[in-house]
């Protein structure tokens, strides 16, 4: 079986099948990640793995399990980080409950060199723009990184 239409099986996370989209002319594009998704307090997650190859991307599943356990001191990690880094003077506690009630874990990307993107949405649409989220990278210890907004 090739890595394109390879498998990998975790115990705790589910399965993970090699990305893939298909282009309105019928294209199919094959990414360079694994992804799977998981059920987490009534929430599906994407969980994606960076990699192209089963043996890439097995290594990996260590961390990423490690991060969906810890959830919600990954979430609120994230969604401080968040406001800090969008606010011109030190948040408010208000502040910083707020953005941990409106923002929420849509995916978790983990990366080949042991850091870990949060990608989160904006659940009431006060806080960006529609088709705009918020992305935390964290480094293998865990620290933020980088505070990014994607589209």
């Amino acid at each position: 079986m090739s890595d394109e239409t390879s498998t990998i099986d975790d115990p705790e996370l589910g399965t993970f099948t090699r990305a893939r989209s298909e282009l309105t002319d019928g294209t199919v594009l094959t990414h360079d990640w694994f992804v799977g998704t998981i059920s987490v307090e009534g929430t599906e997650l994407e969980l994606m793995l960076e990699g192209t190859t089963t043996d890439e991307v097995a290594p990996l599943l260590p961390r990423l399990r490690d991060t969906v356990k810890r959830l919600h001191v990954m979430r609120r990690i994230a969604t401080d980080a968040v406001v800090t880094n969008f606010s011109t003077s030190a948040p408010e506690a208000h502040e910083l409950d707020d953005a941990a009630s409106d923002l929420t874990i849509e995916a978790i990307e983990a990366a080949a060199d042991g850091t870990v993107v949060l990608h989160l949405i904006d659940g009431c649409g006060e806080h960006f723009p529609e088709g705009y989220w918020p992305a935390v990278h964290l480094g293998v210890d865990d620290s933020v990184v980088q505070v990014t907004v994607e589209s």
